[in-house]
């Protein structure tokens, strides 16, 4: 399996602010990949220097093996995009819009309206037969992954799907990128890390310009991050008998948390409880989450 992205050393600066100090990453071929980073962090930046719309002051991109070239469309018919806040022609209805944007990417009549019948009912869109200028956020937002995807691109790159969306919004954008996944590699970036939990495969966390810390999510969680044992005794004073019982324990609100426990850990804290008959309401393993992991990284 090949990576179709391939980013090495990216800079850009505007003026005297250095956005991107030496941004590395790939994306490998049927992945979808959170790009994370906080507003402001230069996602966007990446993004459109991938597309050829910025010119870096330094590093190179590659797409499917190909150069990017500043100003130069080439390498774009692997790419589709969907920028935050896609633009349409109010006037048009869904299959009329796709029906320009396949003739732009120079397809036969045919195959767009192929193509078409396929991504509207992909996006959940089959039976929509009014103007786009009547549509809501989530609807455009559908509508403009569906034209991102008409050409049939190797990479899919979303730029903040799902920000500006609500909870049911955004899980119905995320479930039609997961979807995608058997046509193309997902590259989105977000600051919503429940996102990126909920689909995808890998990560980068672009921090001070540069990515932080990259690759598979699970193996991240391993060697990143500290698994946890939460119990809740069903007498708050016992929280207290755990926590001078294990002393890199602490408890708060009645309720006892060793942080860094391994299987064994685990193990005899359950035997304490037992050999002790400590009642318990509740006992958890806390598997790390990406909100933990990144704010590690970013050092707050």
């Amino acid at each position: 399996m090949g990576n179709v992205l391939e980013i090495t050393g990216l800079k850009k600066h505007f003026g005297s602010k250095q956005v991107l100090s030496g941004v590395t990453l790939s994306v490998p071929e049927s992945c979808v990949f959170g790009f994370v980073g906080r507003n402001g962090a230069g996602k966007t930046t990446t993004m459109k220097s991938v597309i050829g719309l910025l010119k870096p002051d330094g590093g190179e991109i590659s797409v499917c093996g190909e150069r990017v070239t500043y100003g130069s469309t080439k390498t774009n018919r692997f790419i589709g995009y969907l920028p935050d806040v896609p633009e349409f022609y109010g006037y048009m209805t869904a299959k009329e819009y796709l029906l320009l944007c396949g003739r732009v990417a120079g397809m036969d009549s045919k195959e767009i309206r192929q193509r078409s019948e396929e991504l509207l009912e992909l996006v959940g869109l089959s039976g929509e037969k009014h103007r786009i200028k009547g549509y809501s956020r989530g609807m455009k937002q559908r509508l403009g992954i569906a034209q991102a995807l008409i050409n049939r691109p190797k990479l899919l790159i979303c730029d903040e799907p799902t920000s500006a969306l609500d909870p049911v919004g955004r899980r119905e954008i995320l479930d039609i990128l997961k979807n995608a996944v058997g046509q193309t590699s997902v590259f989105f970036s977000t600051h919503i890390l429940t996102d990126v939990e909920r689909i995808c495969d890998r990560v980068a966390f672009l921090e001070g310009g540069r990515v932080a810390l990259s690759g598979n999510i699970e193996e991240i969680r391993k060697q990143y991050a500290d698994t946890a044992v939460e119990v809740q005794p069903e007498k708050p004073a016992d929280a207290a008998l755990l926590a001078e019982h294990f002393s890199a324990g602490e408890q708060s609100d009645g309720c006892f948390l060793l942080k860094n426990a391994s299987t064994e850990d685990a193990e005899n804290l359950m035997k304490f409880l037992l050999e002790n008959h400590i009642a318990i309401v509740r006992f958890e393993r806390k598997e790390p989450d990406l909100e933990n992991m990144f704010m590690e990284v970013i050092g707050e």
